[in-house]
């Protein structure tokens, strides 16, 4: 699914070359639910840029879903964007005046997807993120934090992408919110077999996933099967 060959990412600033990512090499697998974590500066948040096709390395090949995306053109990539990769952000990201149901279905719009097969596939990607049905008609600033986090799944689900990149998404979410949404994370992989690449500071937050890889100044130092994986608990989303 994802495979990444001495990714080197460097920044330049008129005479001043900074280094982010020095060499950077990992393959995850279609099916697998991976965290990346470091501290702020370690090299993650380019790493993240990087998988999801907003930037591109200095050097290095990445391929996702067999598609060599370090040398795309910025159409193909926004294409790949569109097609391959479903994005969930710490801030949501939703239209505050737009209903649940119109909010996951604005990718499908951009795609010229025909209404009914949008509404269809928005009411699917909102019953597989959890999502009451009493909440889709509703609008998502009527919608605690928690329940709109599960919008923003639900619409990068709605493409029926290779590749779900989740960047910090419980950073504005308070402890028992973000173990929902965690929770979340963990059953679309593990009863729909969605690839789940999830960006985060934190090691408790990193603990749900399968796998952690641990970046640090722009180098991998650990890249283990997560032995002691921290299931989320189940509560009622409110």
């Amino acid at each position: 699914m994802i495979e990444c060959q001495d990714i080197v990412k460097i920044y330049k600033n008129g005479d001043v070359e900074t280094l982010v990512l020095k060499g950077v090499s990992f393959t995850i697998n279609s099916g697998e639910f991976v965290a990346i974590m470091g501290p702020s500066g370690s090299g993650k948040s380019t790493l993240m840029h990087i998988l999801g096709a907003l930037d591109n390395p200095t050097s290095g090949t990445y391929e996702l879903d067999g598609h060599d995306v370090s040398k795309l053109s910025d159409d193909e990539l926004a294409e790949i964007r569109r097609n391959k990769i479903g994005f969930v952000f710490q801030s949501f990201n939703l239209l505050s005046r737009a209903t649940v149901l119109r909010n996951v279905m604005l990718p499908l719009i951009y795609a010229g997807v025909s209404k009914e097969k949008r509404k269809f596939q928005a009411m699917e990607a909102l019953a597989a993120a959890g999502l009451p049905e009493d909440r889709w008609e509703h609008l998502s600033n009527q919608l605690s934090g928690g329940q709109m986090q599960r919008v923003a799944i639900a619409r990068a689900l709605v493409n029926n992408p290779a590749l779900i990149l989740a960047d910090e998404p419980t950073g504005n979410l308070d402890t028992k919110t973000g173990e929902i949404v965690l929770g979340t994370f963990q059953e679309l992989n593990s009863k729909h077999n969605h690839t789940i690449v999830l960006i985060t500071h934190e090691p408790y937050v990193a603990e749900h996933a399968d796998r952690i890889i641990h970046i640090q100044d722009g180098l991998i130092l650990e890249d283990k099967k997560n032995g002691n994986k921290r299931m989320a608990r189940h509560h009622h989303l409110t």
